[in-house]
């Protein structure tokens, strides 16, 4: 009977989790092809920055760049132009950017499920109309993908890996699979689950921030912090802000 007792206050008293003393990291929720947000919460975070002491940056996208807005192919362009800064950024790879891949590869299949979540959007802003679009087969979708698409586009979408560990925290598109190790999770999983993480409430190897699954406002649990705000359809995109044990939120406005 002890035995519990003691781990249930070892739990409540232990330290909380910390990123490390040796930079400061600032983690982006899904922008969905908001790119005006995108510009926002960069100058926001900059603005952040500047009233703190100095320390090297770290710069997490979490995914799901594309879809559903209407600027995908403006944020994939803005986010290849951070790659190429000379900062430190770290991009990481959602479904989203799974299905856009896979569509824009040639594969009829994924243009199907890429045209019924936010595709046809994305589309537009590589300049084939919503109209063409719902006339279009998925076979001949895949084509003009395969054929309109800039593959250094595509290339720098697919290269995004699937999860960053950081100190305590454990950085990913949708999450983890509960009781499996971190070096066995699957891209599946890491891309796509929701119930079984979600619900989950007991501890994790890491404290988890990810994205994928839209709440009001920042999702934070003992084991894992959301921050996907549904920036397309609520003008909220969200950056979570780390420096050893501390942490912060930053928001567009709606």
């Amino acid at each position: 009977m002890l035995m519990p007792f003691r781990t249930r206050k070892a739990r409540e008293h232990a330290p909380p989790p910390s990123v490390g003393g040796d930079r400061r990291v600032y983690a982006i929720g899904d922008v969905h092809g908001r790119d005006d947000l995108l510009a926002q919460l960069l100058d926001r975070i900059a603005l952040d920055e500047a009233g703190r002491h100095p320390l090297p940056r770290l710069l997490i996208l979490l995914g799901d760049l594309v879809d559903r807005g209407p600027q995908s192919r403006q944020v994939v362009e803005r986010a290849m132009g951070l790659a190429r800064s000379g900062d430190e950024v770290r991009f990481l790879k959602g479904n989203h950017e799974e299905m856009f891949v896979a569509a824009a590869r040639g594969r009829a299949q994924a243009a199907r499920l890429f045209r019924r979540h936010g595709g046809v959007e994305t589309l537009a802003s590589y300049g084939l109309g919503p109209e063409d679009s719902a006339r279009m087969s998925d076979e001949a979708m895949a084509r003009w993908m395969l054929a309109h698409v800039p593959r250094d586009h595509v290339d720098f979408l697919d290269d995004f890996p699937d999860m960053l560990p950081l100190g305590d925290y454990l950085f990913v598109h949708a999450g983890v699979r509960p009781r499996v190790a971190l070096h066995a999770q699957i891209p599946a999983d890491l891309r796509w689950i929701r119930g079984d993480f979600l619900n989950h409430g007991g501890r994790l190897d890491k404290m988890i921030v990810h994205g994928h699954n839209i709440s009001a406002d920042v999702d934070v649990r003992p084991n894992r912090i959301g921050i996907d705000t549904g920036a397309f359809r609520s003008g909220r995109l969200t950056a979570i802000g780390l420096e050893g044990d501390r942490r912060w939120f930053l928001q567009t406005g709606d």
